[in-house]
């Protein structure tokens, strides 16, 4: 039985959602990984004597940083990339719901033309 040609474009239209959650889920991760190495980072900051030598890649160089301001730096970094965490998880379940729905209307307009799902 051929599927109608309004059925293959919803099709795949839920394809392209279903890459975009894909790659949406992706960034996540790549942020909650960035989050806790920066973390970690500060945490060994931290533990670090006041008058420890500090250092921070540039490239292919270590160059020596005031602790107090690569703190302030890495502070700023959890907070932005923590912003940036919420927003993509808010994007995250727009998708998600946009593929449920989608998913819904697909079954309904492929029962409504006499396809049973699945074979």
């Amino acid at each position: 039985m051929e599927v109608p040609q309004n059925i293959q474009h919803q099709l795949s239209q839920f394809q392209q959602l279903q890459q975009q959650a894909q790659a949406i889920s992706m960034q996540k991760q790549t942020v909650e990984v960035q989050i806790q190495e920066t973390q970690k980072a500060l945490e060994e900051l931290k533990k670090a004597d006041d008058e420890a030598d500090v250092y921070k890649s540039a490239g292919n160089l270590l160059v020596k940083v005031d602790k107090t301001e690569i703190n302030t730096e890495l502070e700023d970094k959890v907070e932005t990339l923590k912003l940036r965490e919420k927003t993509i998880s808010r994007q995250e379940e727009r998708v998600m719901s946009k593929l449920q729905e989608m998913q819904a209307s697909i079954q309904e307009a492929m029962q409504g033309a006499g396809i049973t799902p699945g074979m």
